[in-house]
């Protein structure tokens, strides 16, 4: 099996990927369908399938591009799995849910972020209530994405957020940038204003696939932090959690808290799988990000924010925006066997430890 025939070029084989591997494995598929269309022309989709009993009390749920153009990652890892055939060998009680391109826009088009300019990981949160502030992006607001792309004006903003680096550290300028912000619509690492379209659909899934589990584990694919092709395994929990001991139980001592300080992540408001125990309630809910790392910090925030001017300023269909296209997937998604390579293997381990931990806890219960 070559590790490359997993990955799709762009979100259109990925997704023929997908469904073909599901089919193969008698999945019950459904789809939503996107308000927006791909650059194409196409429609976008976000595909789910699910493997085993409907009423399964324990599920493995696997999630692909929360940041779209991250999608490469998930989607070749959700479609090895079935591939490999990994769903003849779950246990009678264990079912498996794929989530496939839950941020179809952003896969399509390589953003980060959905149609709403959104990062989805800081979109949950409670709107009703008064929005987190980020005192620090407001300072730096102008060089993180100015209106101009051109050398005099990139020199100028990396001259700006090399002093505030200098002044402060590189920690604090990475929180500062992409901590999450509520007020530049424009900007990265914006958490918007309302639930977005993608965070609404799997709101939806987890309640119609879900409800009836009483122990879930969830995968979230993530790449672009860290070094090259390494997958750091993040709990977004604190290290005296439930969530967290279960999770370093299951995958072993390289699981990381973000609260903690431990992780390669800033400290973020409104992610997804902190908000899935609040979801699930009747759950023992155990999630875990897998962040694949790629290229070097400063290269992976230059191309979101070069992705940002072009959305907010430029045309992404030009050559030019066509350049900024590459140089986005370049930074989140290495065209290699190797870096694919080992995705897929700790993706592999990480999805089989995690049917262990949910299957031995089934055989514990009463």
């Amino acid at each position: 099996m070559l590790t490359n025939d997993c990955f799709g070029a762009d979100y259109q084989e990925a997704r023929r990927k997908f469904l073909e591997a599901a089919r193969a494995c008698n999945a019950a598929l459904e789809a939503a369908c996107h308000p927006e269309r791909g650059p194409d022309g196409g429609e976008l989709f976000t595909d789910i399938a699910r493997i085993g009993a409907a009423d399964a009390e324990a599920m493995l749920v696997m999630i692909s591009a929360t940041h779209g153009v991250e999608g490469f990652c998930g989607s070749g890892a959700q479609i090895d799995w079935m591939r490999r055939g990994e769903a003849s060998r779950l246990p009678q009680e264990v079912g498996v849910l794929l989530i496939h391109a839950i941020n179809p826009y952003g896969f399509a088009w390589l953003r980060r972020t959905t149609h709403e300019n959104v990062d989805l990981n800081r979109n949950w949160i409670d709107f009703a209530a008064p929005l987190p502030e980020n005192g620090e992006y407001e300072t730096l607001r102008d060089a993180i994405v100015p209106e101009s792309w051109t050398d005099a004006s990139r020199a100028a903003a990396g001259a700006t957020l090399a002093a505030y680096a200098q002044k402060n550290g590189m920690v604090a300028l990475q929180q500062a940038v992409s901590g999450g912000q509520y007020t530049d619509p424009q900007g990265v690492w914006f958490g918007g204003q309302a639930p977005t379209w993608s965070r609404c659909q799997q709101e939806a899934i987890f309640g119609a696939y879900l409800r009836q589990a009483g122990r879930i584990a969830i995968l979230d694919y993530h790449t672009g932090l860290g070094p090259s092709g390494y997958s750091e395994q993040i709990s977004v929990f604190a290290g005296s959690t439930p969530e967290y001991r279960r999770a370093r139980s299951w995958y072993g001592a390289n699981v990381v808290s973000m609260p903690d300080g431990a992780s390669s992540s800033a400290l973020i408001l409104g992610d997804g799988l902190k908000a899935a125990p609040v979801l699930l309630p009747q759950a023992e809910v155990t999630p875990l990000a897998l962040e694949y790392g790629t290229k070097p910090p400063m290269e992976v925030v230059e191309a979101v924010r070069a992705d940002a001017w072009l959305h907010a300023h430029g045309d992404p269909l030009s050559s030019a925006g066509q350049a900024i296209k590459r140089q986005i997937r370049d930074a989140f998604y290495e065209d290699t066997d190797i870096w694919r390579g080992m995705v897929l293997g700790q993706s592999l381990q990480a999805c089989r430890q995690a049917v262990i931990g949910l299957a031995a806890r089934s055989s514990a219960s009463p």
